[in-house]
């Protein structure tokens, strides 16, 4: 007697599980905000039950928090790619308006991340609990950012006139705060804004010839 072979079900992997549920967070809370968007429709979105998602995500903070971590090592990858193209020895006007037209047009390709970003921001400034979790992520991401300015400074040589956290600080609340003007009217800030600033805050030389 034959018997029909039973078909195999393929079990997918916890990393891709994850990976798709982290898609479809991105995407369903880009269409209808944090506030908005609910487990359920993420779960959907994601074509797993809602089970499977409570099995990795205890809550919406959870998956925004894993959403962050991404944006984060994203970021920071870009600027040490920038930091590994420039030769930080001849850092000039030109190579630092460069930098921040690369800085500008990053920020404007990101808009449902910004809008994101910004409600939360919003949400954690007003929840103390929450607002606990959100300074520690905030807290590390400005160590690396400023490592990363370290980095930069010393191959600029000792001469700058801003220490690595001032540095950090000043280019991460120049792009928060020209990130808002940019929601609200796309395409407002001029592409040489970051760059005129860094120019004048390191004091680099300027290739323009008399």
């Amino acid at each position: 007697m034959n018997t029909v072979p039973v078909p195999v079900t393929r079990r997918t992997p916890r990393s891709e599980v994850r990976a798709r549920l982290l898609r479809a967070a991105s995407t369903v809370f880009a269409e209808r905000g944090f506030a908005g968007a609910t487990m359920q429709q993420v779960a959907a979105a994601a074509g797993f039950t809602t089970g499977a998602l409570y099995s990795n995500f205890a809550n919406k903070d959870d998956l925004f928090f894993e959403l962050f971590d991404q944006e984060v090592t994203g970021r920071i990858t870009a600027v040490r790619a920038m930091l590994a193209q420039t030769d930080l020895a001849v850092t000039n006007e030109a190579t630092a308006l460069a930098a921040g037209r690369h800085m500008t047009a990053a920020m404007q390709h990101s808009r449902e991340w910004q809008l994101l970003f910004t409600e939360f921001w919003l949400r954690a400034a007003r929840d103390d609990q929450l607002r606990e979790r959100w300074v520690d992520k905030r807290r590390d991401y400005r160590r690396q950012l400023t490592e990363l300015a370290e980095e930069a400074l010393t191959g600029w040589g000792a001469g700058t006139a801003v220490s690595s956290r001032t540095l950090m600080f000043t280019m991460l609340a120049l792009n928060n705060g020209l990130a808002i003007e940019e929601l609200a009217d796309p395409g407002s800030v001029p592409a040489d804004t970051i760059g005129t600033v860094l120019v004048r805050l390191l004091g680099l030389e300027s290739t323009t010839t008399a």
